[in-house]
């Protein structure tokens, strides 16, 4: 799921209401023919004051009609940057937990398996340290690219702070959220970060939770937390580390 959308104030938000403001402008004549039409008195029988009138109470309620179309574009606007992560065009973490809350509330309601997979960049720190927080950060929005690039439109993406990532699987079961997951972790994976002409190899565990509805997004965000726990630890083994 990508958050985005234009800015009301925008470059395109400013020439969009530039264009109404410049057909309300051209067009008096025919609005306040249709004015008197509606009034059921014909245009050419008001007279001056009442004419005026009217092409000023037009202008204010065109006014008005766009000041609340900008509103409403301001709002949307918040409403998507109160829903953004502050690095990456992905969903922060209360907008994931409001997300995961509605498919699991889906999943019950109609006996459907969906999946939240957990993902953790693995050493962040020594990236930070070797690199610069800059290189961390630019790991981060790689990463959160590929999980954007790879997942359905019906799936959700969020960070959940730090070095930490998961995706909702909507309708997915285990053998699902599996397949998925290393696939996730392929793509990732296979093309390291070039910074300065540095290639930066990144690496993530995952962990997975697939429920049919009578959890709550607390209960399967650390049960797919503990399953790429469990999984990095196994890694480790055998890597012999």
């Amino acid at each position: 799921m990508k958050i985005g959308g234009s800015k009301p104030n925008s470059p395109v938000a400013k020439y969009s209401a530039r264009i109404k403001t410049s057909e309300i402008a051209t067009a008096p004549a025919r609005a306040l023919d249709d004015t008197a039409s509606v009034m059921g008195v014909p245009s050419t029988e008001l007279s001056p004051k009442v004419r005026d009138a009217l092409m000023q109470l037009m202008a204010e309620v065109n006014s008005l009609r766009q000041e609340l179309e900008q509103s409403r574009a301001r709002i949307e606007y918040l409403e998507r940057l109160a829903d953004q992560d502050s690095l990456a065009p992905v969903a922060n973490r209360r907008a994931f937990v409001r997300e995961l809350t509605r498919i699991i509330a889906f999943s019950a309601r109609y006996n459907v398996a969906a999946s939240v997979v957990y993902f953790d960049v693995n050493g962040m720190k020594e990236i930070n340290d070797t690199y610069g927080h800059a290189a961390g950060d630019a790991t981060l929005m790689r990463v959160a690219d590929v999980l954007i690039e790879n997942v359905r439109e019906s799936d959700v993406v969020g960070r959940l702070g730090g070095d930490e990532f998961a995706v909702i699987l909507s309708q997915g079961d285990e053998a699902a959220a599996a397949e998925k997951s290393t696939l996730l972790v392929a793509a990732i994976e296979s093309i390291p970060l070039d910074w300065n002409g540095v290639k930066i190899p990144i690496r993530v565990a995952f962990g997975s939770y697939t429920f049919r509805g009578g959890d709550d997004a607390g209960v399967a965000l650390a049960a797919a937390d503990r399953a790429m726990y469990v999984r990095k630890q196994e890694d480790k083994s055998n890597s012999g580390s």
